[in-house]
């Protein structure tokens, strides 16, 4: 079975479960959730990467100084 078919099976399916009055609802539903959670994958994966390049910037700067301590 390909792509494709699998999604007209779902579809079909959907019909005659939820009928075709409450499908379109239910689909968009789903719609909705799936960019909202994309929207938050994006955003955490910037937080973090804004933090590792932040903690990159600190780790250069610190090892680049000479350490205070017993000499």
């Amino acid at each position: 079975m390909g792509f494709g078919t699998e999604i007209l099976f779902m579809i079909v399916l959907g019909f005659l479960f939820l009928g075709p009055k409450r499908l379109p609802t239910i689909l968009g539903r789903v719609a909705r959730a799936k960019a909202q959670f994309e929207r938050a994958t994006r955003s955490l994966k910037s937080q973090l990467e804004a933090e590792f390049e932040t903690e990159g910037r600190r780790g250069k700067t610190e090892a680049s100084q000479p350490p205070v301590g017993n000499q």
